[in-house]
């Protein structure tokens, strides 16, 4: 593939790109003839009539249309499905230990592990929440989804992101989110890779308002990137795996659907290093509501109210006075799916290790475990927490995320988790003044 030499800033931008100079037509999207024998084709992720400021469409100039390949055929897949209504949804605390790496040889797509989700694609609402274990790069394979687009947040190993519109490389403690239709192949850098998938169902991601915050902080604009043009010309014998309304298909294609040449719009793929948002607190008293670590959000039809918001817990200073400054005990309307990419998370002294997860859902109680609390509540308020080495995330969304039949079977469910509150004392005086 001719790799991208570097990556177009910004978010949503209008790109234009170009592997071949001179491949991009001037002064309109689909002349008679594409420079150098290419077809022009557009990719539409929002409808043709949406409002300017969200319409998101690429045009494409590739050595074939998309629609060459053979029909699709329904392929099985044992783990990666949206099938969110196994199993009765639970009020319970939920808590896994980590995926295991795989013992033979395992692709991204055959290493994906459907944990919860909610909604579908039939809705055009809700998420999937997955896990990926694999120890091999997809060969002579390639995907795309129809159904939703995906947040990808890697725990353990590199990955390359060879897309239609250009190469992205995300590490632990980046991101990267492939549109929906997107077609891609991944490789894995490292030999083994871990993490998370957020397959979005709903309005797709954007930066969320900023309000009295005013133009800056949190996730700036121009951090977020873009890959250059790039494109394959290979011809030989190939597999399309798409996802359609919850299953898998499969169709042999004759070569690689990564032949995009050139192309201008503003729906790409893009990366993003969580190390680089800039993260806002209380410096009086109080712990601000975790609403101000969003880095993304799918807004949904009611105002203020998200489809899914991604939001991040990276390394900060707390200094705030009087207060219990870990993040406090809540129950809430929404349901919070948390992943830990590295170190230890401020609320939990043991038990959520980096590639765990946890699952608190609509109004179950959580918070803080004993140790935790007794430790914050007995600090010397006079210095400053310092909270670093670590970066924890949480999918957050408007309904109830139901666990899969297999995520309640499996052997990484930690029967135990509710345990960490047990020993939550009793410190009531009965009104006596302290």
């Amino acid at each position: 593939m001719n790799v991208p030499s570097h990556y177009q800033p910004g978010f949503a931008n209008e790109f234009a790109t170009e592997a071949i100079e001179g491949t991009l037509p001037v002064g309109q999207n689909s002349p008679q003839r594409v420079a150098h024998g290419l077809y022009a084709e557009q990719l539409s992720g929002t409808a043709f009539t949406a409002p300017r400021h969200a319409n998101r469409r690429s045009w494409l100039y590739r050595i074939r249309p998309a629609a060459v390949h053979e029909p699709f055929r329904p392929l099985a897949h044992a783990t990666f499905h949206n099938r969110f209504d196994e199993a009765p949804a639970t009020p319970n605390q939920l808590r896994w230990d980590p995926l295991p790496l795989p013992d033979v040889p395992t692709d991204f797509i055959d290493g994906l592990t459907t944990l919860a989700g909610n909604g579908g694609p039939a809705e055009q609402a809700g998420v999937g929440i997955h896990l990926y274990a694999a120890n091999r790069s997809m060969q002579g394979r390639f995907f795309y989804d129809a159904d939703g687009e995906l947040l990808i947040v890697p725990q353990q190993g590199r990955l390359r992101l060879a897309t239609e519109l250009g190469v992205i490389e995300i590490e632990p403690q980046e991101i990267a989110v492939i549109p929906r239709g997107v077609r891609f192949r991944v490789d894995v850098i490292d030999g083994e890779a871990r993490g998370y998938v957020c397959e979005n169902f709903g309005a797709l991601l954007r930066l969320p308002e900023l309000g009295p915050i005013g133009s800056n902080c949190l996730a700036n604009t121009r951090d977020f990137l873009t890959p250059c043009a790039a494109y394959e010309d290979v011809d030989g014998a190939f597999e399309l795996v798409a996802k359609f309304q919850g299953a898998l298909w499969s169709a042999k294609i004759d070569h690689s659907p990564l032949d995009v040449v050139a192309w201008h719009g503003n729906y790409a793929p893009y990366k993003y290093d969580l190390r680089r948002f800039n993260t806002i607190g209380s410096i009086s008293y109080d712990h601000p509501d975790p609403s101000i670590f969003t880095v993304l959000t799918s807004p949904s039809d009611t105002a203020g109210t998200a489809n899914v918001d991604f939001a991040i817990f990276p390394p900060r200073w707390l200094v705030a006075q009087h207060t219990f400054r870990p993040p406090w005990f809540h129950r809430n309307v929404a349901s919070e799916f948390m992943g830990l990419i590295a170190g230890v998370y401020d609320a939990k002294a043991e038990g959520f290790v980096p590639g765990g997860a946890s699952l608190h859902n609509c109004m179950s109680g959580h918070g803080p475990d004993a140790a935790t609390f007794e430790k914050a509540s007995n600090a010397d308020l006079s210095k400053a927490d310092v909270i670093g080495g670590t970066m924890a995330f949480m999918f957050e969304t408007r309904k109830v995320i139901r666990p899969t039949a297999q995520a309640l079977a499996s052997p990484q469910l930690q029967g135990d988790y509710y345990t960490c509150w047990q020993g939550i004392a009793k410190h009531f005086d009965g009104g006596n003044k302290p």
